[in-house]
């Protein structure tokens, strides 16, 4: 959202000896460091005055020359600390009474009726995501004359916990889970020197007042130490971090990394690696300039970088020629990176399918088959936090996974959203928002929401983003499909539904990031979401606007044997191919042509699978791009069962990498008022090309390309039959890097507009965005 500045009054103060004003800052304005950076302004200006939180914003009065006061308010805009989000100062002229001359100014403690639970009617509050530890505290960290030398916990106003740890606000210490440790004399003194970078740090501890580190009856130093030496020894530590348990093993070692992988259920997977500096990313990567500096920003995101192919496990990332690194977020980080002086595994310390762990005895319970040890804390996590994920691609940074320093921070509505709302977002990598006026609040991601743990887990985060953005939703928004959990939340719910269909808010969530009111053309490319029909989609061309969409063009379709059994075995989905593409003049592969496959396959399975797809039993048909990158991994041999959704889709983007291709067959047709691509003569000239010796590489990558063409073909015909020309890129298949190039570079070839979402998931991490845009702009449109 632009920041807004509203001054009331004439201010004929502003032409007399001295002028006071009455001030409010919006916007992510507490644990930032803004009071201390009030302070510092106007006491450099030599003003009087004061300045309080006040529910979620920042308040006061201030009052002096009339030159400095301009000055004071010109700055409150534009030179507030660097976490600080201000969207807009309110200006008041103070009649017929000022500060007193010459009492300075000074910062005052929440005022009394801004009690738990209070919200101004003004805005809703703002919580501040958690930020990496800073370079000033890193060096005390390291410098041993320091008192907090090696103190885990280390932090000031620029850095450290905060979403994680904030109970509600106004943001004081009280209302943060520190309120269990009384600040000792000497950070007391800290707390109230101006002049200290940590005056009213509400998170700041040191060793002698704060938390402290626990290993069985171990504590601190000897606590660290144990931990050390059991990851050392070839062990797994459960290592409670900000938002979170992580479970923490040697990168290098091949065999400890086959164990996590056995003993926490995530087969293929890739996992992330913590190093300790750039440098140690540039011996197991290639990071470019862009990427650089995304893992030196204060959310200290993995970032997924071109690997090296060396240096690390093989079991790290098996599959895949990217790698997930990220730089460490904490002291204790820090701490273990250096001790260790080798790459870290740091992965979420859960069971896979499962909510990261929190709470302590909750993680002695989960983790106890995975851990050989826990290294713990005293200081409790309020918040569920995983890491976030981003990648670079064309200079621009992509979220892959909006999670620790990051969220909750709000996005904008350009279209607000009359009334508040909670739109629930979908089932996998679920997140869900909460939105009034010109922000959606997003939480972090909370993985797949597919039993009642995962259901429990969001509740708890619903119920914690609601107390502190003080949003009480009146209207709720929803997918179409009525088996995902959070669709039956909804429905349970007492208020005014919004369904949305599943692409129409993927493609959505990238308009409203930019800004986008008016109509425009999406492409949507994921796995599987229920259409606007009742049918399966997920390869669309869709005319929209934010509320409302019809197709314009569409993938054929091509059943899904045994329904979700098809997903999780890519073989199924190249058999259902084979002999159920929709298009009739999609002509069959003789059957030499697709013996390399078929050797490969059980063939009383084979023709169990071919029986239900010619019969229609247990074989839903879908219009899925993503199910066709499943069936050419497949063919092409890469995968034919796979652990995860998107395993298939990742091996063959990794077998294209770096190949230069030739395009294969393909065609468009109309049918039923829309374009249609069929995907069976692209398939029949794959299996040809591969039965004539064309490499796998080869092959992966002239499928890219063609899917790129396919794409370009579909969008000019829509645009020829009047769609607008601004594209909005969305869905999970836009995490390809090399598809997203491919199909962007053809599309502004072709003079278009193409956007991509980069604050929002293009995957179904962003689908509750996407639900909140629409539903604020149906709303408003009443």
């Amino acid at each position: 959202m632009a920041e807004r500045t509203t001054l009331h009054g004439e201010h004929p103060a502003l032409r007399a000896e001295r002028t006071a004003l009455r001030f409010e800052v919006f916007g992510t304005v507490q644990g930032v460091g803004f009071r201390p950076f009030v302070h510092r302004l106007a006491t450099g200006l030599g003003l009087d005055g004061w300045a309080a939180n006040s529910a979620g914003h920042v308040r006061g009065e201030v009052a002096g020359p009339p030159q400095a006061v301009r000055e004071f308010t010109t700055q409150l805009r534009t030179a507030a600390p660097a976490l600080a989000r201000v969207r807009e100062v309110r200006v008041t002229e103070m009649r017929g009474r000022t500060p007193p001359p010459t009492t300075g100014f000074v910062i005052r403690s929440s005022r009394p009726g801004d009690t738990p639970g209070d919200k101004p009617s003004e805005a809703p509050r703002e919580i501040p995501p958690d930020a990496a530890i800073c370079a000033d505290c890193l060096r005390e960290l390291l410098d041993p004359h320091d008192r907090r030398f090696r103190y885990p916990f280390v932090n000031c106003t620029d850095c450290g916990p905060r979403a994680t740890v904030i109970e509600d606000l106004p943001y004081d210490r009280v209302r943060t889970t520190m309120r269990h440790f009384p600040l000792c004399a000497a950070c007391a003194a800290e707390y109230r020197d101006p002049g200290d970078r940590r005056f009213h740090a509400e998170p700041l501890a040191c060793p002698v007042c704060g938390p402290r580190l626990s290993w069985g009856e171990l504590v601190a130093e000897a606590a660290l130490r144990a931990a050390v030496e059991t990851v050392a020894r070839g062990g797994i530590v459960a290592v409670k971090a900000l938002g979170g348990y992580q479970l923490v093993c040697d990168a290098t070692d091949q065999q400890v990394v086959q164990t996590l992988r056995e003993r926490k259920n995530r087969p293929a997977k890739p996992f992330a690696v913590m190093v300790q500096d750039v440098d140690g990313v540039r011996e197991l990567a290639r990071p470019t300039q862009g990427e650089q500096l995304a893992l030196e920003s204060m959310a200290r995101p993995v970032v997924l970088l071109a690997s090296r192919e060396a240096g690390l496990a093989p079991a790290v990332h098996p599959g895949s020629d990217r790698i997930g690194l990220f730089l460490p977020t904490t002291g204790l980080h820090h701490l273990l990176v250096r001790e260790l002086a080798r790459p870290l595994v740091v992965t979420s310390g859960n069971l896979a399918g499962e909510p990261i762990a929190t709470d302590d005895t909750e993680a002695h319970r989960a983790l106890a088959a995975v851990a050989d040890g826990f290294l713990g804390h005293d200081r409790p996590i309020h918040a569920r936090y995983d890491d976030s994920v981003v990648q670079v691609v064309e200079g621009s940074v992509l979220t892959v996974r909006r999670a620790r320093g990051l969220a909750p921070a709000p996005l904008p509505l350009h279209v607000a959203a009359p009334v508040p709302l909670i739109a629930v977002g979908a089932q996998l990598k679920h997140t869900f928002a909460l939105a009034e006026g010109h922000d959606a609040h997003v939480s972090p991601h909370g993985g797949d929401l597919a039993d009642a743990a995962a259901l429990d887990a969001f509740t708890h985060a619903y119920d914690g983003l609601v107390r502190l953005t003080g949003i009480t939703p009146r209207a709720v928004a929803h997918d179409l499909h009525p088996g995902y959990l959070s669709t039956q939340w909804a429905q349970a719910q007492t208020l005014p539904r919004f369904p949305v269909q599943h692409h129409h808010a993927h493609v959505a969530a990238c308009a409203a990031e930019h800004g986008v009111r008016g109509p425009f053309l999406g492409v949507a490319y994921d796995g599987l979401g229920l259409g606007a029909d009742g049918t399966l989609w997920g390869g669309e061309i869709l005319v929209a606007d934010l509320t409302d969409h019809r197709r314009a063009g569409r993938f054929a379709t091509a059943p899904l044997p045994g329904g979700e059994a098809a997903v999780r075995h890519p073989y199924r989905m190249a058999l259902g191919y084979l002999h159920g593409t929709e298009l009739l003049g999609s002509p069959r592969p003789y059957p030499w042509l697709t013996k390399p496959f078929t050797d490969r396959i059980d063939p009383d399975e084979a023709a169990v699978v071919r029986a239900m797809v010619a019969r229609g039993i247990n074989s839903p048909r879908a219009s899925s791009a993503g199910r066709l990158f499943d069936a050419v991994a497949s063919l092409l041999g890469l995968a034919d069962s796979v652990s995860y959704e998107g395993e298939a889709a990742a091996a063959l983007e990794g077998a294209a990498s770096g190949v230069d291709a030739t395009p294969l067959a393909h065609r468009l047709v109309r049918a039923g008022g829309l374009w249609v691509y069929d995907p069976g003569t692209t398939l029949i000239d794959l299996l040809e090309r591969q039965y004539n010796g064309e490499s796998v590489a080869a092959l992966a990558a002239a499928f890219h390309l063609t899917l790129a063409l396919v794409t370009a073909e579909l969008v000019a015909h829509a645009v020829e039959d009047g769609a607008p020309r601004t594209v909005c890129l969305a869905g999970g298949c836009f995490l390809n890097r090399r598809l997203l190039t491919e199909v962007s570079v053809r599309l502004r070839a072709q003079g278009l507009r193409v956007l991509v979402s980069s604050a929002v998931p293009v995957g179904d991490g962003g689908i509750c965005y996407g639900q909140a845009a629409v539903a604020a702009a149906r709303l408003a449109k009443g």
